[in-house]
């Protein structure tokens, strides 16, 4: 189990590194238009993204557990807000995923800049939550 969480821990740094840094330096070199308002490269990170979010629920869920039996007030909130920060993620992240999938052509409920400002908001937010999680894993699997 030690050996997973290192693995997972290194991976959800690395998945939230990928996104901040390209959040950062897409309109470097990506200029927007109406047929094409993002990258391409966000057909390969969304995926990792998608990846990230299971695997921090997992190990947000598990943490949780763990919590109960052991009450602390600092790892009780701790573990709360980095699941629930997950949990988070995962309702912007999907909704807005498969909004803009083929499938969903025909949703307009939302405008464009509103999908937009919901993948900026979600781009802050994931590399936080990997990060926290990430370290956390990493920290949990050298103690034991």
């Amino acid at each position: 189990m030690e050996g997973l969480k290192r693995f997972s821990g290194v991976v959800l740094i690395l998945i939230g590194a990928i996104v901040a840094i390209h959040t950062i330096i897409e309109p470097i070199y990506h200029t927007s238009s109406s047929d094409h308002p993002y990258s391409r490269i966000w057909k390969i990170i969304d995926p990792l993204s998608a990846i990230s979010i299971i695997v921090g629920l997992e190990f947000g869920y598990l943490r949780i557990r763990r919590t109960r039996e052991n009450p602390n007030v600092k790892e009780f909130i701790a573990s709360n807000a980095l699941f629930y920060g997950f949990v988070l993620a995962a309702i912007l992240f999907f909704w807005n995923w498969f909004g803009i999938s083929k499938a969903a052509k025909d949703f307009t409920a939302v405008s464009a800049d509103v999908r937009s400002l919901v993948w900026t908001f979600f781009d802050a937010l994931l590399p936080v939550l990997n990060g926290a999680m990430g370290i956390h894993l990493l920290r949990a699997s050298n103690t034991k």
